[in-house]
């Protein structure tokens, strides 16, 4: 027999088919694995190619929540910041984080309530013995300038890559503590001032806003700046735009045009023998029917207007969140005496909801269903964690400590249960007292610094707040005081101190001149701005 043939051609045949078939395998392995690859690629690429919605914050200075019409006002007339409420959600039950300004305005931009930021009062108000107003208690200290060592909403979006813009008022520190010093890339007008320094009409005489044109309003400025912003900006760049105005505070200020046309509104109401009603400390306004003040809800209106319509024009309307809120309740005591804000009691710088609730219109497109309505309490603490929630960013919980997200509202659902407080150590300019309020469910309790008193109220069912139920609640009243103690010593806050300097005599001696010299007062110069013949100068504060 032959020996085997080492070249056996049906053999090579066979390792070559099988060489073959492994080749071919392979090639389907590797090709499968370049597709694999390339549609990982691709989703990597398309979840970067979602765009970051825009943000546009409009911050009212002073703006009760029923000084719009959409909230019941029949003589103010607010057709753009109405509209909000028809394309977005409208929140009945939102808050301002303070009675007054600069407190609010902090815990906007940081996510945290007064007592733990320190700023607890308007920066620039006295505190301690340089306060002497015959009051039993010295206000507290507190910190006059927005902390360095925190973080802002701006500078976190600024981390996202977002472009950041403010316009108007500041009133959170000054040089060295600036929006440019936190996270606003430009800045227009915002600076330590709490008011115009040259009122609302050109020229301004503020260093961060140029003067225009002699007369020039300075809300509809505001508002022309922001826009001009918006149309600035790529169309695939996200930007956050906030637009602080100094409308409507002090000192109230329109155009003749504008006051003719609410003068000629209020006289057709029906005549009032007085416009104000003392509640214990302070006159308080009872009616809407000041024309000035009317014509200043009417421009700055218009402002919102112009800002709405860049962001129609700009064409991203349809990525563009709108946040439309005030720093406190309206002013109906103190200062101009300017708006009623019932049937809520009381007004800015008072304990209660008509010093603290505020008007809350989110527009979210493609998450807030048009037109709907939330009872949720909210408050401003919430803007921080809810924009990023929005952006799809991480959240910030050791930043925003008092915050919470309420892009679950937005989306119909609701939010757990949660207590909500505020801590006013100081006396305000419109009869407010030292006082820290604790709000859980419907009930809210206000614990008295001068005294140590406290007042309960069921909100539910007495949401102008006449009947404290204290003394049928004792024990909800007392817990709920216990609570509010235990949140203020956990952050640390600052409380009044009693004032060697008071005495009864000079306290009642105050009440009585209220009463009989600064109540007939105002009750004369209010019913004057009705007069056809009435005018504040002869150039209409430098409007004309």
């Amino acid at each position: 027999m032959s020996p085997h043939n080492p070249h056996d051609p049906i053999a090579d045949r066979r390792s070559l088919a099988v060489l073959s078939m492994t080749c071919l395998r392979l090639s389907a392995i590797l090709l499968a694995l370049v597709i694999v690859s390339q549609l990982f690629n691709a989703s990597l690429l398309k979840a970067d190619e979602v765009k970051r919605p825009n943000f546009v914050l409009i911050l009212a200075d002073d703006l009760g929540v029923h000084d719009m019409s959409i909230e019941g006002s029949t003589f103010h007339e607010t057709p753009h910041i109405d509209s909000l409420t028809k394309t977005g959600m409208r929140f009945t039950q939102a808050y301002a984080c303070c009675q007054v300004c600069s407190p609010s305005r902090a815990s906007i931009q940081l996510g945290q309530f007064p007592a733990r930021h320190g700023i607890t009062d308007y920066i620039g108000a006295a505190s301690g013995t340089k306060w002497n107003r015959s009051d039993r208690v010295l206000p507290a200290q507190y910190v006059h300038e927005l902390p360095q060592t925190q973080t802002t909403i701006a500078e976190e979006l600024k981390k996202a890559n977002y472009k950041t813009f403010f316009a108007g008022k500041w009133h959170l520190g000054g040089e060295g503590s600036y929006p440019a010093d936190h996270g606003y890339e430009v800045n227009v007008g915002g600076m330590e001032k709490g008011s115009p320094p040259g009122g609302f009409f050109s020229p301004y005489n503020n260093p961060k806003l140029p003067d225009g044109p002699p007369g020039e309003s300075l809300p509809l400025r505001l508002g022309d700046e922001t826009a001009k912003f918006i149309r600035s900006q790529d169309r695939d760049q996200p930007f956050f735009a906030m637009l602080s105005f100094y409308s409507v505070h002090a000192p109230v200020e329109t155009t003749q045009e504008l006051w003719t046309k609410y003068r000629e509104k209020a006289v057709l109401m029906p005549p009032r023998e007085s416009r104000f009603l003392i509640d214990r400390t302070l006159p308080v306004r009872q009616v809407q029917d000041h024309p000035v003040y009317a014509g200043m809800m009417e421009s700055m209106d218009a402002a919102v207007g112009r800002v709405l319509e860049a962001i129609e024009v700009q064409g991203i309307a349809d990525n563009t969140v709108v946040i439309f809120t005030s720093d406190n309740g309206g002013v109906s005591s103190g200062d101009a005496y300017a708006t009623c804000n019932l049937p809520l009691r009381g007004g800015k710088g008072r304990q209660w909801e008509g010093g603290i609730r505020a008007p809350l219109y989110v527009r979210a497109p493609g998450i807030a269903k048009p037109g709907s309505i939330s009872a949720t309490p909210v408050t401003g603490a919430d803007f921080f964690p809810t924009m990023l929630d929005l952006a799809g960013l991480d959240l910030r919980p050791e930043q925003h400590l008092d915050g919470v997200s309420f892009v679950p509202v937005l989306n119909g659902e609701t939010l757990p249960k949660r207590p909500l407080v505020w801590h006013y150590p100081h006396y305000g300019n419109q009869g407010g007292e030292p006082s820290g309020i604790y709000r859980d469910g419907h009930w809210k309790m206000i614990h008295y610094y001068e005294d140590d008193r406290v007042e309960l109220y069921d909100l539910a069912n007495d949401p102008g707040e006449q009947t404290d139920v204290s003394t049928r609640e004792p024990l909800r009243a007392a817990t709920m005081k216990q609570l509010l103690a235990d949140y203020l010593k956990t952050v640390g806050a600052k409380f009044p101190e009693l004032d060697a300097r008071f005495t009864e005599k000079a306290g009642k001696a105050k009440q009585e001149r209220i009463r009989n010299e600064n109540l007939p007062k105002l009750e004369q110069q209010h019913a004057r701005f009705l007069d056809a013949d009435w005018s504040p100068n002869e150039n209409w504060w430098g409007s004309q």
